[in-house]
């Protein structure tokens, strides 16, 4: 039987769990995910984890911060001036996920930023990824192996993850 191989297309159903026992993620939710290995468009780990496998084949994989969505770094918490939202800064709330316009390398970028305080003057924001600092345990079922692609092109680095 054929095994997963770099180049192949894959079909892979997942559980993403958090040490807690919380599901954060799963393909039950989102559906089959299908990639081709080699590409880079899945976490490395993840990726690794699947060449190898066979056709219904299951695996359990657990990463530490630095394979999955890395550590929580303090400098990625920001106060900044209420003023700055104008008029829509009375509609900020705790809990709430900005999608803020930002530029990097001269090139925009919109980053995704939970509001964790709200004060009189101020409003504390959180660039960190929400996962950031914890282990994940990864349960995956290789559904399928597809095609073998020939011409492999790296998929560019995602911000955060």
């Amino acid at each position: 039987m054929r095994t997963a191989a770099p180049g192949d297309e894959v079909f892979v159903e997942y559980e993403g769990i958090l040490e807690n026992g919380e599901v954060f993620d799963s393909t039950k939710d989102s559906g089959t995910l299908h990639f081709v290995i080699g590409t880079g468009s899945v976490m490395p780990l993840f990726e690794e984890s699947v060449i190898g496998m066979k056709d219904g084949e299951q695996h359990e994989i657990t990463m530490q911060p630095d394979d999955a969505f890395g550590h929580r770094q303090e400098e990625l918490v920001q106060t900044i001036d209420r003023a700055t939202f104008g008029e829509r800064s009375s509609e900020v709330k705790v809990g709430t996920v900005l999608n803020l316009k930002t530029e990097k390398d001269g090139q925009p970028h919109t980053v995704p930023a939970l509001v964790t305080e709200v004060g009189e003057e101020t409003i504390t924001l959180d660039y960190n990824h929400p996962l950031a600092g914890q282990n994940i345990l990864y349960k995956l079922t290789l559904v399928k192996i597809g095609d073998k692609k020939t011409n492999l092109t790296p998929v560019a680095p995602q911000d955060g993850a």
